[in-house]
């Protein structure tokens, strides 16, 4: 129960089940509505995973997204922290000599 509003609080697992429930059309555009029983939605460890890789991909340091994800190791937190193929671009270009003379 939450001292605040005296409400009882929400699980993580009921919590993944709502969201997931509610975004299965959002996660599968091109289904119809008769279908949504049989889809897959997003889910919250997949949302939270999402933005450990786009802060990784933004040069958030290896002990940040540690103590942020909670994860014990590097090696844990390595499938998630890839940054993706246009991550690697505009990080090569932006430390670029050729086009730092250029600028």
């Amino acid at each position: 129960m939450c001292e605040e509003t005296g409400r009882a609080r929400l699980s993580y697992r009921r919590a993944e089940e709502i969201f997931e429930e509610d975004n299965r059309l959002l996660a599968n555009p091109l289904a119809s509505p008769e279908d949504i029983e049989d889809l897959d939605g997003w889910t919250l460890h997949r949302l939270r995973h999402s933005a450990l890789r786009h802060d990784a991909e933004d040069g958030t340091s290896t002990p940040m997204l540690l103590a942020r994800s909670r994860h014990a190791s590097v090696r844990s937190l390595e499938r998630y922290a890839r940054p993706g193929v246009d991550a690697v671009a505009r990080h090569v270009a932006e430390r670029d000599p050729a086009a730092r003379r250029r600028s």
